[in-house]
Formats: C-alpha cells, sequence, structure tokens
C-alpha cells in the first residue's frame, strides 16, 4: 500500500525540524512527531506568568562560524546581535571565564601586559607529551591552581566525573586567553532570534507538506510506521531497545525563578564552580533583550538521572556508541542525525550542520561549503 507521507521524523528540534523544512522544501510529505507538548525541542522557549521570554530547558545562545547555518536559519527569523559574556564566582571575587588577562591579574593581584599573562601562563602550566583527559588539557594549558579553581570544582557537579575521566574535546571546548576579550564564544556570527526560538521554528515548519503531531510518541507508530523513510533524532540505544545496555547520558535540573528588579547579576550567565549545588545562573533578559517588568533567572542542578541532555565523552562511551552505530547503518530505510542520536556533545550550529548535510545526501545534492 502507499504510504500517506514520504518521510517520518521522529524529534522536533534542530536536527529534526531542519529535515522536515528542507525534505518538504523539495516536494516530500513529512510528518513530524515529538513526544513534548511543543515544537524546538530543548531550545523551545516561551513566556512565563510574568511575561518574560524564557528558555524551560537551560540557555540557549546562537553562535558558528559556519555561513550555511546563520543563512539557513536566517530565512525563518531576524536576528538580534548578542556576544555572551560569563563570569565565575571564585571565592568573593567575580571573574571572566575564559580565563583572560583581567581573570589573571584579578585573581592574584597583579599587573601583567598580554606578554606578561602568556609568560605567567608558560610558568604554571604543567606540559603534557600527551593529551588524552581533560585533566591533561588544562594542566597543560594553566596549571594546577587555575585547573583547582574554575574546573575541577565544575567538571564534578556538572559530568560526576574528575577531569581525568573526561575525554580531552570537553575541557578543549574553553580557551585561554592573554588579551581582555571576555567574550565566551569568537564566533563570527554571534545572535538570537529576534522573536525567540520558538517564532523560528514555528517559521520553520509552516510548510503545507510538514503535518506535526505533539505529545505523540514514537512507540505509537513503531509497528506501522506511516511514511516510507524514517528520520530518528532520539537516543540512538532507545531506538534498539537498548540491545547492548544504556549509554551514559547527563541529565539537568532547572530552577527558574521570577525576580522583582529589573536586573539579578551583571552578564548572562555566571558560573559557580565550588561551593554551590548548582552549576551557574543564567538570567533571560540579558539574553534576549527583551525590555520588560521584572527579571527571570534559572539555576542547573546537573543529575544522573532524568531526560538526556549530553551524551558522557569517555572512550569506553564511544566504544559501546559504536555498537549502536553499526546497526544503525544496517537500517536502509532510517536516517539517524542530531546530538542524542550521533551521541554527540554538538552545539546547536552544529546538528543544523549535520541535518543540512544529511538532507543533502538524501536529496542528492552536492553544497559548497562556506
Amino acid at each position: 500500500m502507499t504510504k500517506p507521507y514520504d518521510f517520518l521524523i521522529v524529534g522536533a528540534g534542530y536536527a529534526g525540524s531542519v529535515c522536515a523544512e528542507r525534505l518538504a522544501a523539495a516536494g516530500r510529505r513529512v510528518l513530524l512527531i515529538d513526544r513534548r507538548p511543543h515544537i524546538g525541542g530543548n531550545a523551545y522557549d516561551c513566556l512565563n506568568a510574568q511575561g518574560v521570554l524564557i528558555h524551560p530547558y537551560g540557555p540557549h545562545i546562537f553562535h558558528t562560524n559556519a555561513r550555511r547555518v546563520f543563512d539557513y536559519l536566517g530565512g525563518f527569523t531576524r536576528w538580534r546581535f548578542y556576544e555572551h559574556r560569563v563570569l565565575a564566582k571564585v571565592g568573593r571575587q567575580f571573574l571572566p571565564i575564559p580565563i583572560n588577562r583581567v581573570t589573571i591579574n584579578r585573581l592574584y593581584g597583579l599587573e601583567l601586559d598580554e606578554a606578561g599573562v602568556a609568560a605567567h601562563l608558560e610558568r604554571v602550566r604543567e606540559p603534557k607529551n600527551e593529551i588524552r583527559t581533560s585533566l591533561d588539557v588544562v594542566l597543560n594549558s594553566v596549571g594546577g591552581d587555575l585547573c583547582d579553581k574554575f574546573f575541577s570544582g565544575y567538571t564534578k557537579k556538572q559530568w560526576g566525573l574528575d577531569l581525568s575521566e573526561l575525554a580531552a574535546g570537553v575541557a578543549a571546548r574553553i580557551p585561554t586567553r592573554t588579551n581582555d576579550d571576555d567574550r565566551y564564544f569568537t564566533d563570527r556570527f554571534q545572535f538570537m532570534p529576534e522573536q525567540g526560538y520558538a517564532r523560528m521554528f514555528e517559521t520553520m515548519l509552516a510548510h503545507p507538506n510538514i503535518e506535526v503531531r505533539l505529545g505523540t510518541d514514537f512507540a505509537e507508530l513503531r509497528r506501522d510506521i506511516p511514511a516510507s523513510k524514517v528520520i530518528y533524532t532520539g537516543p540512538i540505544d532507545f531506538y534498539f531497545d537498548y540491545r547492548f545496555g544504556k549509554l551514559p547520558y547527563r541529565s539537568l535540573e532547572f530552577q527558574h525563578e521570577h525576580r522583582p528588579e529589573d536586573a539579578y547579576q551583571p552578564v548572562g550567565t555566571i558560573n559557580y564552580p565550588n561551593e554551590e549545588d548548582y552549576t551557574r545562573i543564567t538570567e533571560f533578559k540579558k539574553l534576549t533583550g527583551q525590555v520588560c517588568a521584572g527579571t527571570a533567572i534559572v539555576r542547573e542542578f546537573p543529575r544522573a538521572e532524568g531526560d538526556p541532555y549530553y551524551p558522557v565523552p569517555r572512550p569506553e562511551n564511544e566504544l559501546l556508541f559504536k555498537r549502536y552505530q553499526t546497526l544503525a547503518d544496517q537500517e536502509e530505510e532510517v536516517h539517524f542525525v542530531g546530538r542524542l542520536a550521533q551521541y554527540r556533545y554538538y552545539n546547536m550550529d552544529q546538528v543544523v550542520a549535520a541535518s543540512l548535510a544529511l538532507t543533502d545526501k538524501i536529496l542528492g545534492r552536492q553544497v559548497a561549503q562556506r
């Protein structure tokens, strides 16, 4: 029998929504489902009870060096320029992170110029001939004292693991600077969707070839899939009924709070690497630029159980994932894409890029990368 849809896409976050839009624009009929009552996945945003735009699943700050990704999403939103800045609470001080010249001078009561900071870091670093873990990365870059003050405690809270137990790529995401640049990201394109992520996703999915069904679990359609092909963006181990055991994921608990003051903190995010139970506090108005009475913040508490947010990057987990990937490669009519399906610690732009690459492949297109 003829299937009513060409593609069933599981998950209405970035991966699923980008694939749905690209395939629909190419004339394919798409059914997009999500078990949650909204589109946008973890990037979904909405107004709280007091009218402040918040991110229920924690702050999402868009940044990319990929012109294609930026231009593609720009077809569904106007952008608001925003450069994210973060402070870390160390003792009684709030210091720029990533570590820069200001961080070093304030922390140690110094007055170093750029060359002086570079020389200081060279003196305190602990050179490693082989970089295997995140601990190797940090010690090789900034030495033991800065590691203890900024990285060790934060990592233990965030991942439930020591730096020595995490792959090197986790710590490598945070650079060290000798100048006064206090931007958290240095990408070419740093913007927020002017009317929010949810509006951007609504525009992306407003195509007559796309049907969206929310509050719908994949299990409800799995026995009789109403499409010729499937694009799956959920946890890959779930798809295969945990045949080889569960892949480890890290979850988060969010404590949202509305505040009567117009501003709560000086920057968008403050990290708490040491004493507190939470890892960071983010103030949403700093990110969105919204002008309204009151403000809204969120505290993040990493958890071992709950919805999967972060694949845990360790060699043994990668080996387990490879076993599932072998099964996925044998599924001729199913494509796997996204942070959970590919078990990758992707940023938003990397998910978009992977999804664009997948649809290019499906549609037989060769696209020049910029």
